[in-house]
């Protein structure tokens, strides 16, 4: 369901400075058969309006989610904090997957920086963050208006359905 331009954004200032750094992502999708397809997040943009997120997507490594994002549109986006265990999780409706747009490699490497620090805080190495995310030489940007936003972070509110935030 779309929501109306009067209504509030789902995702508060807060929820949408999270979503964009220091965070792992996985993208999922199903086939006609409701079989599951997941990939790994190479970054994620919010719009200026907090309406729409652009997830990229290797088209090698994600081949398998794209096929079916590109059939059925139902996307599920799960963002997840490793060094807090804080998670995101939307669903929406994919809109259109394009092409990366000027300035999009350089948010792919601010967000693949980010994400090498905060995993460094966990004893990872950055060899081994870029090798995860990896394909960021052939990706995508899949475009979304998420539609329903949930608490994924592990405890008594996990599966929590959030309301449109301010």
């Amino acid at each position: 369901m779309r929501a109306k331009a009067d209504d509030p954004p789902l995702l508060s200032e807060a929820n949408a400075a999270f979503v964009q750094r220091f965070t792992s992502m996985n993208v999922a999708g199903r086939d006609a058969q409701n079989r599951p397809a997941l990939a790994r997040g190479l970054g994620i943009r919010v719009s200026p309006d907090r309406r729409t997120l652009t997830v990229f997507l290797s088209t090698t490594h994600s081949a398998r989610v794209l096929q079916c994002l590109r059939e059925n549109g139902a996307i599920a986006v799960a963002v997840t904090r490793p060094t807090t265990h804080e998670t995101l999780q939307f669903k929406g409706r994919v809109r259109e997957i394009v092409p990366l747009s000027v300035g999009d490699r350089a948010e792919i490497a601010a967000y693949r920086d980010s994400v090498i620090e905060e995993l460094m805080r966990l004893g990872y190495r950055p060899e081994f963050v870029k090798t995860v995310l990896a394909g960021s030489e052939d990706s995508v940007a899949v475009k979304f208006e998420p539609d329903e936003m949930f608490n994924q972070t592990p405890g008594p509110k996990a599966g929590e359905k959030l309301a449109a935030q301010t």
